[in-house]
């Protein structure tokens, strides 16, 4: 098997430490491996680096699971060239594992070319990308506070939200703030209601009747509390160290939001998990594939099974799942009609995988060629299925399927 990299090496990373083969092909053909063991302290890891050098090793292969490649691969990817591998793919035989074994067997590999890296991107990108997922972490941590806050209301027969449409309002916040404090008077607490909510005061006062205790309940409701405005302050500390970061990107950002259902939140999560460069990607079904939003290959035996879509970019396809649920619910548009025409016919969950698919092919071409969405309409599918060009093209494949040669002459 011809050997594309003479010099090369595999790392197997844990925690603690760092299994690194050497592996050099010499000119009579024979490849000789040499494995040493290294921390994954910052010192010891420079030794590693050193040691890569004087073996003028030109490529670097590892393997790990969680994030443990992690500081290995920030300390060696401007000294060499580092390829991040995917555990699935460098399997090695059962009964012949361990940390030695696995290091010979990547850059062996990694010497015929057998392994594709996985995509890791640069430095900015990844930062930025730090800085999404952060942000993305907060809001669920706020959102499962708010929901405690809920839970505790309703333990003590508050049915604020039977009334009002949010918890946490300009009303609701002001309501549960005077009932932290000890006010019980129900009228007084009604009257603190806003704008609509203040042709309810009768249905509110009736709903704010419960047992609320202000040094049991509003204890756990002002720690509660404290924490959602902390979640807040983090939020908006990271929405600006975001912007600050996508600042010289901000009118890419704007041609992204011209897809329908993405917003200022979604372009910027697309931004940080694909990033700029589509040379990674050549063509928009290449970067699907790598994002795990269209259906797999599973062909065996001429009988094709189930092609069930992998697992991934989690944080991606979050992003994509809201932004087709706004685009469902936009009107007129393309993608709520290739959503509703989806929908009638697999479902739901069929017909959010294909708007989430859509979004994403129409962000490779607005990268790519460096252009902005372009509705079709809500009208498309039927504009297309009157077209009598295609009706034609549809009538002639047919009566050719059955083994009659279509001559078609225009009418006089």
């Amino acid at each position: 098997m011809q050997v594309l990299f003479p010099r090369c090496a595999g790392l197997d990373v844990h925690r603690d430490t760092v299994a690194a083969a050497v592996r050099i092909q010499t000119g009579s053909g024979k490849a000789v491996t040499e494995v040493r063991t290294f921390t994954t302290t910052g010192g010891s890891l420079g030794l590693l680096a050193d040691w890569l050098t004087e073996c003028r090793v030109t490529i670097v292969g590892m393997e790990s699971t969680g994030v443990y490649w992690k500081p290995v691969f920030h300390l060696l990817e401007d000294r060499f060239e580092c390829w991040l591998l995917n555990a699935t793919h460098v399997r090695n035989v059962p009964g012949r594992k361990t940390d030695v074994a696995d290091a010979a067997w990547i850059s062996d590999l990694v010497a015929h070319g057998l392994v594709r890296a996985s995509f890791v991107p640069p430095k900015p990108q990844r930062d930025l990308r730090d800085l999404t997922r952060a942000r993305r972490i907060v809001v669920e941590e706020k959102t499962r506070e708010i929901q405690r806050l809920e839970k505790l209301m309703q333990d003590a027969g508050v049915k604020l939200t039977s009334v009002a449409s949010k918890l946490l309002g300009v009303s609701g916040r002001a309501i549960l703030e005077k009932m932290i404090e000890g006010e019980q008077s129900l009228e007084y607490l009604a009257d603190q209601a806003r704008g609509r909510l203040r042709s309810k005061i009768p249905q509110l006062q009736e709903a704010l009747a419960g047992t609320f205790r202000s040094g049991h309940h509003g204890f756990l409701a002002a720690q509660l509390l404290a924490r959602i405005d902390l979640c807040d302050e983090q939020i908006d500390e990271l929405d600006h160290r975001i912007e600050v970061m996508i600042a010289p990107f901000r009118e890419t950002v704007d041609r992204i939001r011209t897809i329908t259902g993405v917003g200022e939140v979604t372009a910027t999560v697309l931004l940080a998990e694909v990033g700029l460069d589509m040379s990674r990607f050549p063509t928009a079904g290449h970067l699907a594939s790598w994002a795990g939003i269209c259906p797999g290959n599973n062909t065996s035996g001429g009988k094709r099974l189930s092609g069930r879509t992998r697992h991934g970019n989690k944080w991606l396809r979050t992003a994509l799942t809201e932004a087709a649920h706004a685009a469902a619910r936009s009107k007129d548009t393309y993608l709520a009609s290739h959503h509703a025409q989806v929908r009638g016919r697999r479902g739901v969950l069929k017909a959010i995988g294909a708007t989430r698919h859509d979004i994403l092919i129409a962000y490779w071409h607005i990268i790519a060629n460096k252009t902005v969405y372009q509705d079709l309409g809500g009208d498309w599918h039927a504009r297309r299925r009157r077209d009598p060009e295609r009706r034609r093209k549809n009538l002639v494949g047919e009566l050719e399927k059955l083994g009659y040669t279509v001559t078609i002459t225009p009418a006089a």
